[in-house]
């Protein structure tokens, strides 16, 4: 499991960062951990801000501080040391520069000097991430940023009040912060569930423990998720990393039975493994904890194309079909529009071409669910429930439990949406996401699924919005643990989104003529469909052509153990 969280989240990361800084060196040994505000030797990618200048004025003094927030580097005990050399001596230990990341855009910065001794800095914040690593979009215009200066006893000026956090422009962003996924439950327990935060290169291992120890979990993930670190385990700060090998010290630790144990090494070996750890040894009371990851299931899909052709439904590799016993004959049974497959193969939610969601099974079956008019596309979590909703009432959601055409209401779904032209559950079953309209844009949001005591779906927590579409939405498909893939068409262009789910997304043109899309964990993470049956690849910037004769382009939720 941690394989498929990590390949994921750093293969988005590595198309974000080349495509803001190509050719920048990544390489680097793990080097041993130190405690947060020290000094643990330069990240993989460095930044080495210069101080304040001899007789610089007060624009240059607030433009230089803004510019060393991309040295997050230690000296004498306190991270952005080189920031705060731009500090007078009784404001630099007040100011705390993890308070908030704002990401702007450089060229729009405008500092002016506004009296003697105030500094005022036009910002456009493209996004901001908060003292848990939490990444979120900005849509806010611009915003003012107020200094104030004195000068020190040699008559340099210095600032004496400033906001708290740092500023980063966007492209410096990707090279000083890195996303890392922090490794929660499902509310079964079957399912690590990544939630991604943005912490600098320096003192990670030390970052992500104290996060997940001793942090809470983002706000829409909160209610659909669980954590084995009960109330009153907390990690000390400083996780020293030696030969790839993270000691994490824990208090109150003492006396949790075997599973909680278990539970708690599998977090932190998924959480530190992004950090190159590849083993994690829990101590309480300078005793190492006897702990062995609990086992997890996978969310990983096959690599051949499920498609629906001519000659039947299955794997298509090459001109070969591999049927699914059972199933592909049900799927054959029905004239089928959308097919998303569950995780055991022995079930599948289908969206008929007039329209009806139905159940079909391995065993033949094939129940109405939903004939409501204007449905959108069906999916199915890994318990097998099936979610349905119309495109013009995004608020009403229902799910329907295996063995039941009885619907459940969900509640609280997609508050503030006017339409919805796409929902998906993701694989790990703790989230969904949807393409909706509101404020008159098309956006990807992301919301968190509560359940109750029996495990039912009940309802979905406040959304996030995770990124915008270019032009009219037309598919959306998991494509991994962390990332949502997009088809949006315009008047004359076609534009495929991989959205980060807690980070910027990367946009590419598409094929003309796409009309759905699929994810895979294969050489290619994406492929679609064209309106005339063509199959299509993504291989680096291109689209290849893979096979023709698709009639549906089918998704998966796994494969069976």
């Amino acid at each position: 499991m941690r394989r498929g969280i990590l390949s994921s989240i750093l293969v988005t990361f590595a198309v974000i960062a080349l495509t803001a800084c190509a050719g920048l060196p990544t390489g680097g040994a793990v080097q041993e951990g130190l405690p947060a505000g020290s000094d643990d030797g330069p990240p993989d990618i460095s930044f080495r801000p210069t101080g304040p200048q001899p007789g610089a004025t007060p624009e240059q003094i607030v433009d230089g501080f803004l510019l060393a927030g991309s040295g997050p580097a230690a000296t004498g005990g306190s991270e952005w040391s080189t920031a705060r050399e731009f500090l007078g001596a009784s404001f630099r230990d007040q100011w705390n520069p993890s308070a908030q990341v704002t990401v702007d855009i450089l060229a729009d910065r405008e500092p002016v000097l506004i009296d003697d001794d105030t500094v005022e800095v036009t910002v456009t914040p493209v996004a901001t991430v908060d003292e848990k690593g939490v990444y979120e979009r900005a849509d806010v215009g611009t915003i003012p940023l107020t200094f104030e200066l004195g000068k020190n006893g040699a008559g340099e000026w210095r600032i004496t009040q400033a906001p708290d956090g740092i500023v980063l422009d966007r492209t410096t962003f990707a090279q000083v912060f890195r996303p890392y996924p922090l490794a929660y439950f499902d509310v079964t327990w079957t399912y690590l569930v990544p939630d991604v935060r943005w912490f600098p290169q320096t003192n990670t291992a030390s970052r992500i423990a104290d996060a997940l120890v001793n942090k809470p979990r983002s706000d829409w993930l909160a209610g659909a998720t669980k954590t084995a670190f009960t109330e009153g385990v907390t990690s000390q700060i400083g996780v020293p990393v030696v030969s790839g090998v993270a000691g994490v010290t824990l208090e109150n630790a003492l006396g949790l039975d075997q599973t909680t144990l278990d539970r708690m090494q599998a977090q932190l070996e998924a959480s530190l493994g992004a950090a190159g750890v590849s083993e994690v040894e829990m101590l309480a009371d300078n005793t190492v904890l006897p702990a062995q990851a609990a086992p997890t299931r996978r969310t990983t899909v096959t690599g051949p194309a499920l498609a629906r052709i001519e000659q039947g439904f299955g794997f298509l590799t090459g001109d070969e079909l591999t049927e699914i016993p059972g199933l592909s004959d049900a799927v054959e049974q029905v004239d089928a529009a959308a097919i998303q497959v569950g995780v055991d193969r022995d079930s599948a939610a289908v969206r008929t071409a007039d329209g009806a969601v139905i159940r079909v099974t391995a065993e033949g079956d094939a129940a109405v669910l939903d004939a409501r008019s204007g449905l959108v596309d069906p999916s199915i979590d890994p318990s097998g429930v099936i979610w349905s909703v119309p495109r013009d009432a995004p608020q009403a959601v229902r799910a329907y439990l295996p063995g039941s055409t009885e619907p459940v209401q969900i509640e609280a779904a997609w508050p503030g949406a006017s339409r919805i032209t796409a929902m998906a559950v993701s694989r790990d079953g703790a989230r969904i996401a949807a393409l909706v309209s509101s404020g008159g844009r098309t956006s990807v949001w992301g919301a968190g699924i509560i359940h109750d005591q029996e495990q039912v779906p009940r309802s979905l927590s406040a959304p996030i919005e995770l990124g915008i579409a270019d032009g009219a939405g037309v598919g959306l498909a998991w494509l991994d643990d962390t990332t949502v893939g997009v088809l949006a068409v315009g008047e004359s262009t076609v534009r495929v989104l991989e959205q980060l789910v807690g980070g910027p997304g990367v946009v590419t043109p598409g094929p003309e003529g796409a009309a759905s899309i699929s994810g895979a964990n294969s050489i290619s993470s994406v492929r679609l469909r064209g309106a005339d049956g063509t199959l299509y690849i993504k291989r680096g910037a291109n689209w290849q052509q893979s096979a023709s004769g698709i009639l549906v382009l089918a998704t998966q939720q796994g494969t069976p153990e």
